[in-house]
């Protein structure tokens, strides 16, 4: 388990992702600041507490994998690579330009440190299974870990996915669930509801760890540490998250799932943030 020190840097760090992902989307006036701040905490705890990877070696095959099956997301996933030091952090400011390896959905051809091209909501489930599976067969030891939406929940296609993993008995694919029950279009429960959630992942074969704290970097890093001793079956973490985190008037606001904030409004987050006076 991460040390005292450890686990206050990947605070730090998480903080960091949620000031860019402001900055970010408040320069180019577009993007998805609610899903992207609710995952913040989650990708911290991945890449600066649990990941095994090699920023100056994007490919190393040994590494671990993340799909960011969220794609529209990537403003969190970016920061974090930044962070890891992928690419260096005045890239970030291009994000949405004409012309930049930082699109508005992840582009694996074009940025070093993405797995997966995402954003077509539903397939990345079925693309890390296919990179768990293909890991084991080749007797290899890195994990797979998946990061989806409660609203992309409803897509058919990860139920497929849950079903041929849990067949399978893919035991080194970690999925996470970002549970912040909203959508584009209002609350999850309203446009689809998509509970019992535990029980549905349960009746597909897969471990679940349940009631997890989305936001609380100890829980996400036991979670994870729990997962990874799961022999036999994959694992679903569901991350009980809050979209908009950090920034109180994003908070349980659906109206920010995919609009980006005014001068005004991008001053009092990053204020909140703790990032100025």
């Amino acid at each position: 388990m991460a040390s005292h020190d450890e686990i206050k840097e990947i605070k730090k760090k998480a903080k960091q992702i949620k000031t860019d992902i402001i900055e970010m989307i408040s320069r180019c006036s577009s993007g998805h600041p609610g899903g992207s701040l609710s995952i913040a905490d989650i990708l911290a705890a991945l890449y600066f507490g649990k990941m095994r990877y090699k920023a100056n070696d994007p490919d190393w095959a040994d590494r671990d994998r993340l799909v960011l099956s969220k794609g529209h997301s990537a403003p969190a996933l970016y920061s974090a690579l930044s962070l890891a030091g992928f690419f260096s952090r005045e890239h970030l400011k291009t994000l949405r330009q004409i012309g930049t390896s930082l699109q508005g959905h992840p582009d694996k051809t074009s940025l070093p440190g993405i797995d997966m091209s995402t954003g077509s909501l539903g397939q990345g489930l079925s693309v890390a299974v296919g990179m768990a599976l293909a890991a084991k067969m080749d007797k290899k030891s890195h994990r797979i870990y998946c990061i989806i939406g409660d609203g992309e929940s409803q897509e058919g296609q990860i139920w497929e996915a849950a079903m041929n993993a849990g067949h399978r008995k893919i035991d080194n694919l970690t999925a996470i669930l970002d549970h912040n029950k909203l959508q584009i279009d209002g609350k999850v429960e309203d446009i689809k509801g998509i509970t019992p959630i535990a029980d549905k992942w349960r009746a597909f074969r897969w471990n679940v760890i349940d009631n997890v704290d989305g936001h609380d970097i100890p829980a996400i890093l036991c979670a994870l540490e729990e997962a990874e001793k799961i022999k036999g079956m994959p694992t679903m973490i569901i991350a009980d998250t809050v979209k908009g985190k950090g920034v109180s008037f994003m908070e349980h606001n659906v109206d920010f799932h995919g609009k980006a904030p005014n001068r005004e409004e991008t001053e009092k987050a990053l204020c909140e943030l703790g990032c100025i006076e």
